[in-house]
C-alpha cells in the first residue's frame, strides 16, 4: 500500500517539494527497524524545538506586559502532551502513522510526538515561515479547552436566552481502525450536522455549526 501523501498534505494544509521528509515524519523507529529508512526521532527532537521557538516569539508578540514566569507556564500548556494530542486529533492524521507491531502499543506519547515531527518536517522542507504557519494554524495557542469549547458556548448561549439545552445525536461509521463519528446538535429546531474521528470532535464541530446559524441569524 503506498503512502497517501497528497491525503495527508490537504489535513495539514501544506504541499512537500521533498515527499521524504513527509514519510520520515510519519515513521515510527519499530517499522523503520522492520522495512528499513529513516525513523522520525531526529525530527521530533528537532521539531520540540522550532516548536518552542514558533510559540515563544508568538507569546512575545501576543502578550507584551506578561513576565517571564507567565509565559513559561503558558508556553508548557501550549505544547504539553495533551495539546498537542489534542491537535493531532483535530488534524486527523494519527491514523497516517507506520508503526509495526499493532497499533495497540501505541501511546499518548507517540501520537502528540506526530506534531514535533511534521513541524520538523515542514520547516526542513519550507523554512522557518512555513512552519510558523502550519503552528500557529493548528496549535491550541489559547489553551485546550478555550480552543474546544463550543459544546459550552452554545450551552452558555441558550441558557441566557432561558432556551432548552441543545441535544445531541451520534454515530459511528466506519471501520474500527478509521473511525468517523457523526453528530447532529438540535436546539430551537435548527439542527447541524458536525463529523470528526471521535465523539467528542463531532460534538464539537455540530456545535461549532450550530451556534454560528443562530449568531449569524442576530447580525
Amino acid at each position: 500500500m503506498s503512502f497517501p501523501y497528497k491525503t495527508i498534505e490537504k489535513k495539514l494544509g501544506y504541499v512537500f517539494s521533498d515527499k521524504r521528509l513527509l514519510k520520515e515524519a510519519f515513521t515510527h523507529s519499530s517499522y523503520a527497524n522492520a522495512h528499513g529508512g529513516k525513523d522520525n526521532e531526529r525530527m521530533e527532537y528537532l521539531g520540540d524545538s522550532v516548536l518552542q521557538l514558533i510559540v515563544t516569539e508568538w507569546q512575545y508578540k501576543d502578550d507584551v506586559r506578561a513576565d517571564e514566569g507567565k509565559l513559561t507556564r503558558e508556553r508548557q500548556e501550549i505544547v504539553c502532551e495533551e495539546a498537542l494530542l489534542w491537535a493531532v486529533e483535530k488534524l486527523e492524521i494519527k491514523d497516517y502513522l507506520l508503526i509495526e507491531g499493532g497499533r495497540a502499543n501505541i501511546g499518548k506519547k507517540t501520537i502528540s510526538s506526530l506534531f514535533e515531527t511534521v513541524t520538523a518536517a515542514i520547516y526542513l522542507d519550507g523554512g522557518y515561515q512555513a512552519a510558523q504557519k502550519f503552528v500557529l494554524d493548528n496549535a491550541p495557542l489559547r489553551g485546550v479547552d478555550e480552543e474546544e469549547n463550543f459544546k459550552g458556548a452554545l450551552q452558555e448561549y441558550l441558557q441566557k436566552r432561558g432556551e432548552p439545552l441543545p441535544v445531541y445525536e451520534c454515530k459511528k461509521l466506519g471501520k474500527d481502525n478509521e473511525p468517523l463519528f457523526v453528530c447532529e446538535a438540535s436546539a430551537r429546531n435548527k439542527q447541524a450536522i458536525g463529523e470528526g474521528k471521535s465523539k467528542k470532535l463531532a460534538e464539537q464541530a455540530a456545535a461549532e455549526k450550530l451556534l454560528a446559524i443562530f449568531t449569524k441569524r442576530e447580525k
